[in-house]
């Protein structure tokens, strides 16, 4: 079986991944599932690296 190709890593600045966040929440009227909570926890862990100046990469 062929490999997939590998996907190129996309940086995400702490603007973006903030946009994200404001997203995921207004998506989810402010009442977030488990889903979703996992999903903004990840979202916020990246947010923080990126506002300190780390390198954050999307899954």
């Amino acid at each position: 079986m062929p490999e997939s190709p590998r996907t190129v890593p996309v940086r995400l600045s702490a603007e973006d991944l903030n946009q994200q966040i404001r997203d995921l929440v207004t998506r989810a009227d402010g009442r977030l599932s488990p889903r979703d909570h996992r999903e903004y926890q990840r979202l916020v862990v990246a947010w923080a690296a990126a506002s300190r100046g780390e390198v954050i990469e999307a899954a």
